[in-house]
């Protein structure tokens, strides 16, 4: 290529191809010299060019290759000090990764030249290398951004309407026998008919992808046999992970992700992103420099007053400083391009109180929120919060801004203690059975900032939450110390596998107990994929290494009457906007008719006052919801009304004999689920007169049904 040169210009960051010509710029505020380096196509390791920038505007070093086109390989040189105890680690002879690389070819091979200083010298971090790291870095390609998105576009689908499915893009067909081998595991996988048409069938509208920004695997994982599977570790914020992609390494995997999100998109599932932000696969100061560290260590990272180490709020091993405005702008940049070009409809931002730390306390109108508030782009799609990091006041579950969405920790730990049965619940579980006011309407909110979940992909499955007491994670090489050792499981008598019908029995049970109370919940349901099936990690709850048949669904083995179950109950929430309100409840009668629009009733069919909700060995009750109680209008202003229904939650281990309310609440009730007899159906099984009795099974739900007149 003939390597004539143009000034360029700072602006856009990354390299731009213009249809005659690449730009390159790159920030680096420190750097006291920037070197493009190209490389051979054919073979990644040729360097074949080194290119000294001279230009620099501001911060940004920026170069115009009229003869460069899609497909180029390339990578960065930066020269400044290596003072670590002034938080610079500049290496020259290290290559680094674009921040704003769209693709990226390969991943790296764990080599010793990969980090900045010499590998058991004694001085260790403090010393420096001068080997040439460019054999083993993955490099950098220049993309082609066009694509015919052929009209189809994002669904947009309001939040009290959207069931989450959280996937990995491998996992989640690597496996399936009905999908061409060839492309199982990538992005096409997902795009396949099977995969929507599954999607579709179950109820699905949004799925929530675990990361696919390109990401590092630990040295130390790749030397033990084992790799990064949750991909919790990126180093390329704009590119789509090389490994998920089935038809090239040179930008092709940025067509073929855009072509998965057009199917999804095309068949009305939204596509949302789990992105880290927070920190980056560097590691700490014993970490590679591959990219962040190289380019401009202090402008990157948040540092000790030590300069030489990392504040780590992440237990990665360092923070991103998000107080830094060029760390705020490639965050925002990173998501304008995955919504403007990929068309992505959303994403959940892991450890999110990272981002939100203002020196070290989290600061919930610090700048990263400011910023996202203000933008017109951001700001519109959904935004999901997983609200904590290790760090000191960390936890903050309830406390982001409006417009935020946030996992719901304190929903998940509730419902698994009730159906355990735990004492002293009974208030809790209604707060988070009914949107969790508690943590939300004070700002504002609407039942949809809480994201409902019993299970997530960090800890047990469904299946395995009740089929383990204790982790089982000696797989992953760590003597079983690693991952959360307080589940809030129960085996339901046995420890793991078991041929005891009674013990099965109650595991199937519970499975349909935790599902029925995550859709019938008012909030945003999230539902892990495999849950619905049945799937297991055989114990295993912090499987991140295990890209294997512990973490990849097994669809040979599906639980069909499970899955049966679980669209029928999707359906029923889809169909019913009782369970799925856009207004918090009020408690209070509603105008004339002098019925609430929830109640809360015992088993003798009397209204629950203050004195039973304290007492610590409840554990059952009757709720009212009424149809008529909704307080919103559809899109052309028209009164919402519905069915009125009177769910029953039984989590004593005995049956017990409930009494319906009062005819003014409804005269006649059908059970349309029963959760002891695995169905679910709008078809009667059974009516019951006001005043009548009802058996309900020990843990066990049922769901009466009043129609509207």
């Amino acid at each position: 290529m003939n390597t004539m040169l143009y000034p360029g210009n700072p602006y856009p960051l990354g390299a731009t191809w213009d249809g005659r010509g690449v730009n390159f710029a790159l920030h680096a505020e420190n750097a006291t010299g920037v070197e493009l380096c190209l490389f051979d196509a054919a073979d990644p390791a040729n360097e074949l060019h080194r290119i000294k920038i001279t230009e620099r505007t501001h911060q940004v070093w920026h170069v115009y290759l009229p003869e460069a086109r899609p497909g180029l390989l390339y990578g960065y040189r930066v020269h400044g000090p290596y003072e670590p105890h002034n938080g610079h680690r500049f290496n020259p002879n290290k290559l680094l990764i674009d921040p704003y690389a769209k693709a990226i070819a390969g991943t790296i091979d764990w080599h010793d030249s990969l980090f900045g200083y010499e590998l058991g010298h004694k001085k260790g971090d403090l010393s420096f290398s001068k080997t040439d790291s460019a054999p083993f870095v993955p490099k950098c390609v220049v993309v082609d951004a066009s694509f015919d998105w052929e009209g189809v576009h994002p669904p947009r689908i309001p939040y009290h309407k959207t069931i989450i499915y959280e996937t990995h893009v491998k996992g989640f067909t690597k496996l399936h026998p009905d999908i061409p081998e060839e492309i199982r595991g990538s992005y096409a996988a997902l795009a396949h008919p099977v995969t929507i048409g599954y999607l579709k069938q179950l109820g699905i509208t949004a799925v929530e992808l675990m990361p696919i920004h390109h990401f590092i695997t630990d040295r130390h994982l790749y030397e033990n046999g084992l790799t990064n599977y949750w991909g919790y570790n990126s180093i390329g914020f704009f590119a789509p992970d090389v490994r998920y992609s089935s038809s090239g390494t040179t930008g092709e995997q940025v067509r073929e992700f855009k072509q998965m999100v057009k199917e999804l998109h095309r068949a009305g599932i939204e596509v949302i992103l789990d992105v880290v932000y927070n920190h980056t696969g560097e590691g700490n100061h014993m970490g590679p420099t591959v990219s962040f560290r190289g380019i401009d260590n202090a402008a990157y990272y948040r540092l000790t007053d030590d300069k030489r180490y990392y504040m780590d709020y992440t237990g990665t091993g360092n923070t991103l400083n998000a107080m830094q405005p060029n760390v705020l702008r490639l965050i925002m940049d990173s998501l304008r391009y995955w919504i403007t070009e990929m068309h992505v409809d959303g994403f959940r931002f892991d450890l999110a109180s990272a981002l939100a730390r203002e020196l070290h306390d989290v600061d919930r109108l610090g700048s990263f929120f400011d910023i996202i508030h203000q933008d017109p782009v951001i700001s519109q799609v959904k935004l999901i919060a997983e609200p904590w990091d290790i760090g000191e006041g960390g936890y903050q579950v309830g406390k982001f801004p409006p417009g935020w969405a946030e996992w719901n920790g304190k929903y998940r730990d509730t419902m698994r203690d009730y159906w355990r049965g735990e004492e002293s619940m009974l208030g809790e579980f209604a707060e988070r059975l009914t949107g969790s006011s508690d943590l939300y309407a004070d700002d504002f909110r609407s039942p949809t900032a809480s994201i409902n979940f019993i299970t997530a992909h960090d800890g047990f499955t469904l299946n395995d939450l009740v089929s383990y007491n204790e982790k089982h994670n000696r797989d992953n090489g760590e003597n079983n110390n690693d991952g959360e050792s307080h589940n809030r499981s129960w085996n339901c008598g046995a420890e793991g596998p078991t041929e005891d019908p009674q013990i099965i029995h109650c595991r199937e049970k519970q499975k349909r107990n935790f599902l029925t109370t995550l859709f019938l919940s008012q909030g945003v349901p999230m539902l892990v994929a495999g849950d619905e099936i049945s799937r297991s990690q055989g114990g295993n709850n912090n499987p991140y290494c295990q890209d294997n048949e512990i973490s990849w669904i097994n669809w040979h083995q599906a639980d069909t009457e499970l899955l049966q179950f679980t669209r029928k109950l999707i359906h029923l929430r889809k169909t019913h906007p009782v369970f799925c309100r856009r207004r918090w409840f009020q408690g209070q009668p509603i105008k004339g008719m002098g019925l609430e629009d929830i109640a809360w009733f015992d088993v003798e069919g009397t209204e629950m006052d203050e004195e039973q909700w304290n007492h610590s060995f409840a554990k059952s009750l009757g709720v009212f919801m009424n149809g008529r109680g909704l307080h919103s209008r559809g899109p052309k202003g028209e009164i919402i009304m519905d069915d009125s229904f009177y769910l029953i939650f039984n989590a004593h281990h005995e049956a017990l004999t409930f009494t319906l309310p009062p005819k003014k609440y409804g005269t006649l009730w059908s059970k349309i689920l029963d959760t002891s007899e695995n169905r679910v159906d709008e078809e009667d099984e059974g009516t019951y007169s006001a005043g009548e009795t009802i058996e309900v099974a020990g843990r066990s739900i049922v769901l009466l049904e009043h129609p509207i007149f």
